[in-house]
């Protein structure tokens, strides 16, 4: 396993996706977090986005949305916006759902929302549905070649 071969501490946690019902308006990485008792602060979702022509990938807290905008200030681009399904699952070796940003197909540019810099471990999928792995943030962006960005919002 990449994290470790990479010497990285880390701790796989899963839960069973289909016992696991999204509320009213929840969604499912906001109800993942209710199935593994953390923080939806600390559980992070991973979104495949098109920044000008080029695909990148993003990790923001399950309880926020993507600040297009910033994201494209923050990637030196103009425009940003959501990657197709099959392109984003072509290009990462994943399904939508369970998108890790780790280990993907093809290493993609990535953006971490920058309020994972104070956290001391973030969880992030680990490529299935009901698996995720936590791990320090700054692991996670020395393994993805990532920058710290403000890109989620509330």
């Amino acid at each position: 396993m990449l994290l470790e071969q990479a010497g990285v501490d880390y701790e796989l946690e899963t839960f069973e996706p289909d016992n696991v019902p999204a509320a009213l308006g929840e969604g499912y990485g906001l109800a993942a977090a209710r199935a593994l008792g953390a923080d939806p602060e600390t559980v992070f979702k991973t979104l495949m986005v098109k920044i000008d022509d080029e695909l990148w990938c993003t990790v923001i807290p399950v309880s926020h949305h993507l600040d297009f905008k910033a994201l494209a200030r923050a990637a030196g681009g103009k425009r940003a916006a959501m990657a197709a399904v099959t392109e984003a699952e072509r290009a990462t070796g994943y399904v939508v759902g369970a998108i890790s940003p780790l280990a993907q197909r093809t290493r993609h540019p990535t953006a971490i929302d920058s309020s994972a810099e104070a956290l001391d471990a973030v969880v992030v999928s680990a490529g299935g549905r009901g698996m995720d792995v936590r791990l320090r943030p700054r692991d996670l962006s020395d393994l993805t070649g990532a920058i710290f960005a403000p890109i989620g919002r509330l």
